[in-house]
């Protein structure tokens, strides 16, 4: 973290660009005398999501003083695109103006190493603190208080005249619906049961996914009662199962990150489950689960008993029993990855989309663009995929096909598995009996979601705000495309010993909380594993001594997480609130002679 005792660094400004969210493109220059906050996110990822939400309390408390500009840095080729930065920014209420930085280059110019990143900017144009991950806003109001005062009473800081300008939203019956499930299974007649995400509703429909008969929840953004925010997956319980818990079907309500229990014979919302809370006293390998689980879908898996989670924003498959009420880890050790084996030691990235085939659970494992499943003998395995940077779209063996940040499965009457290729705006098929891969469709807006209907697959088209059938039976397409990477800069480290720190200094008005122990802890692994040759594990201090192993030219990704506990400061204060920064990073290196022998991140309390 840069603090006020450190070489002042005058902010670097914004090149030309598309601008969102603004009636103008804005410049720092023009923005003095405001505070500013740079908020590094990509769409893709859950944690950048998370931190959207977290800012909305800053934008309401300094709404006169402070400027929020969303730099939307994109991981996946999609996300480059003017339209889908559009879609995305009106998709999950980005309430600031967005600058979209397609090549990096502002990525670059502020050292930034992981999204989501913060950089604090104060009126006279310099940076006053960087730090990466979520839980960052309480500590980014106490700096941001400390600032307007400074300016206020040296007479520089501006008020008012925020430039944010909200666009106006898709209209329609359905807004960025999710997913979708057929109520009833199988049986003759049924409907539709569409989680409209952008309405924070579900919609029941006819099958033809048009015809729109009653809706569900309120439409009010918010939790409890009938209301939502922004649900995802759903999956309707066996009529014993749901006879017992008093409702049947269950809804992941992502953005409130909890399950939703709803009774459909009257469209009621009659249950909630606080997913963090039945985690209480579970951990992982990088520490307690944390509480913005993000679920993103949910399956009854009659194999084992229970409904199966994909827990995005944690990067684990949980399962919970709707009739005891118990939460438990079925795969993930906490660390985004990809890793198979014993299930509880794998490593997942951003599980967004389940499908159930006897004894297997498939799952989307969106930020490795992978197709994963898990059995029910404990163990992960990987048929397409092969890793958090490799996407594209190719069709043919699986070893070498690619995929480009998948969100939803389904099973079709062969057993192949259906892909909605999300960011490749395609529908691809994987076929374990030849373990190859075909395209069915493209030319889609984000279909997230697949359901089947009297043999028809049916897609949610999210971005289009629809759900369509493109694929006619038997139509089969192979797209041989190239292999995409993604372009991060990438840290050149040397081969043999790395000193890795991860300074934190508490904000203004905290110290940090030592009365039952250690306040901090640093969890290190690799991918490749074998890039770490000593150091990786969990341990007390935010400093280590690593061994990095391998020729000139070898990349991997480092993967780190670091945390730390801090109390307020205040002697009168019988009970202070406490507080806990946590940060993961991902960050590529490559070996190289020369390289660098220290490697330094930053944690904002």
């Amino acid at each position: 973290m840069t603090t006020a005792k450190q070489a002042r660094v005058r902010a670097p400004e914004f090149p030309s660009g598309s601008w969102f969210n603004v009636g103008a493109p804005l410049s720092l220059r023009a923005l003095r005398g405001k505070v500013v906050l740079l908020d590094f996110w990509t769409f893709c990822c859950a944690n950048c999501l998370h931190v959207i939400e977290e800012l909305h309390a800053l934008e309401r408390d300094f709404g006169d003083e402070l400027v929020i500009i969303g730099v939307h840095s994109p991981k996946f080729e999609h996300e480059k695109s003017d339209h889908a930065v559009a879609a995305a920014t009106e998709r999950y209420g980005v309430a600031h103006p967005v600058f979209n930085d397609p090549e990096l280059w502002l990525w670059q110019q502020y050292a930034v190493r992981a999204w989501p990143t913060l950089v604090l900017i104060d009126p006279d144009g310099y940076v006053v603190a960087q730090a990466a991950g979520e839980g960052q806003a309480s500590g980014l109001a106490l700096m941001i208080e400390d600032l307007i005062a400074r300016y206020d009473a040296a007479g520089t800081l501006r008020r008012g005249d925020n430039p944010y300008q909200p666009a106006e939203p898709s209209a329609g019956a359905l807004r960025f619906p999710a997913k979708a499930i057929r109520l009833g299974g199988a049986a003759p007649g049924g409907r539709l049961l569409v989680a409209d995400s952008g309405h924070h509703q579900l919609a029941e429909t006819e099958l033809d996914g048009v015809t729109v008969r009653r809706r569900i929840g309120s439409g009010e953004r918010g939790s409890g009662g009938q209301r939502l925010a922004e649900p995802n997956g759903l999956t309707e319980l066996p009529a014993k199962v749901a006879a017992e818990a008093g409702f049947d079907v269950v809804v992941a309500d992502t953005a409130n990150h909890q399950l939703r229990g709803v009774r459909s014979a009257d469209a009621a919302i009659v249950h909630t489950v606080d997913l963090a809370a039945g985690l209480t006293g579970v951990s992982t390998v990088t520490g307690p689960v944390p509480a913005v689980l993000s679920p993103w879908d949910v399956a009854w898996w009659p194999a084992s008993g229970q409904v199966v989670i994909a827990a995005a924003g944690v990067h684990l498959l949980l399962g919970w029993d709707p009739r005891t009420g118990a939460v438990s880890i079925l795969a993930g050790a906490g660390v985004e990855g990809l890793k198979d084996g014993p299930a509880l030691d794998g490593w997942l990235a951003q599980p967004s989309g389940l499908a159930v085939q006897g004894e297997r659970v498939w799952f989307a494992d969106s930020e490795n663009s992978a197709l994963r499943y898990l059995d029910t003998a404990g163990q992960l395995h990987t048929a397409v995929g092969e890793g958090l940077f490799d996407f594209g779209h190719r069709d043919g063996p699986a070893g070498q096909a690619r995929f480009q940040h998948p969100l939803g499965l389904a099973v079709l009457a062969d057993g192949s598995i259906a892909v909605a290729d999300t960011y490749n705006g395609a529908i691809r098929r994987y076929d374990p009996a030849t373990d190859e891969v075909s395209t069915l469709a493209t030319g889609l807006a984000e279909p997230s979601g697949l359901v089947l209907v009297d043999g028809e697959l049916v897609v949610v088209e999210s971005a289009a705000h629809q759900l369509v059938r493109p694929v006619t039976a038997g139509e089969l397409d192979r797209v041989l495309g190239a292999a995409l990477h993604t372009h991060r800069p990438v840290t050149e480290l040397a081969a043999g010993e790395l000193e890795l720190t991860v300074p934190f200094v508490p904000p203004p008005g905290r110290k940090l909380d030592e009365r039952y122990g250690p306040a901090t802890q640093l969890a290190v692994s690799a991918s490749p594993p074998g890039l770490l040759a000593a150091g990786a594990g969990t341990s007390t201090g935010l400093s280590r001594n690593l061994v990095l192993a391998g020729k000139p030219g070898t990349e991997g990704v480092l993967h780190i997480t670091a945390q730390a506990a801090s109390c307020d400061d205040d002697p009168a204060i019988e009970h202070p609130a406490c507080h806990l920064a946590r940060q993961d990073w991902g960050v590529p290196i490559r070996l190289a002679e020369g390289g660098s022998s220290q490697l330094r991140l930053m944690l904002l309390g």
